[in-house]
Formats: structure tokens, C-alpha cells, sequence
């Protein structure tokens, strides 16, 4: 029952994730006119999203106790340089990671 129940939920994600996909397409079609709204959203709802997943991550930086919010700083300062020299969004994510991690990992552990 175990495998049965793992392969059901991976079934049902695979189509649900599907039918979003989909969905779209269905509503408005090849002659239809994306409605402003919609078009609004999709301009500005990844940039608000970016900013939310920078406040989610950095919201239990404490700058009162050691190490004072510097690996977090220092790893969002890399995010921001990287993505001013490349202009490459996975390269700006991955680079500021990796610098962290280590700075975590190594230095402020």
C-alpha cells in the first residue's frame, strides 16, 4: 500500500501541475486578448516576489547577537555585485549562495 500511495500523490501532483499549465491556454485561447490585469500581474509579481523571498530570508537575522547579520550581509552584497557585473540571475543566486554557505560553513560556524 505504501508504493501504491507514493505513486497516487506523484500522479495526482503531476496532473494537477498539468492542468495549471494548461489551464491558461484553455481560458484564453489563441483568439482571446489577455485581459490588463493579468498582463499587470505579470509584470510586476516577480519582482514582488523576489522581495518577499528576501524579507523571508532574512527575517530571523539577529544583528544583536554574534555574528551580528555580517555572513548574511556579505552573502547579499554578493547577490547584488554578481548580478551588477553579469547581469545573470542563476549565476547572481548561485554565486550569492555558495558565498554564504561557505561564510557559514567555514568562518562563522
Amino acid at each position: 500500500m505504501h508504493n501504491l500511495h507514493a505513486i497516487l500523490t506523484i500522479a495526482v501532483a503531476a496532473l494537477v501541475t498539468a492542468a495549471l499549465r494548461f489551464l491558461p491556454f484553455l481560458i484564453f485561447g489563441e483568439n482571446r486578448k489577455t485581459p490588463a490585469i493579468i498582463a499587470y500581474l505579470g509584470q510586476v509579481l516577480p519582482y514582488a516576489i523576489m522581495g518577499m523571498l528576501v524579507v523571508y530570508c532574512l527575517k530571523d537575522v539577529s544583528v544583536t547577537t554574534a555574528p551580528f547579520g555580517i555572513p548574511e550581509a556579505i552573502g547579499c552584497a554578493a547577490v547584488a555585485g554578481l548580478h551588477i557585473w553579469k547581469r545573470s540571475t542563476l549565476l547572481s543566486i548561485g554565486g550569492g549562495t555558495v558565498v554564504y554557505m561557505l561564510l557559514v560553513q567555514l568562518i562563522f560556524h
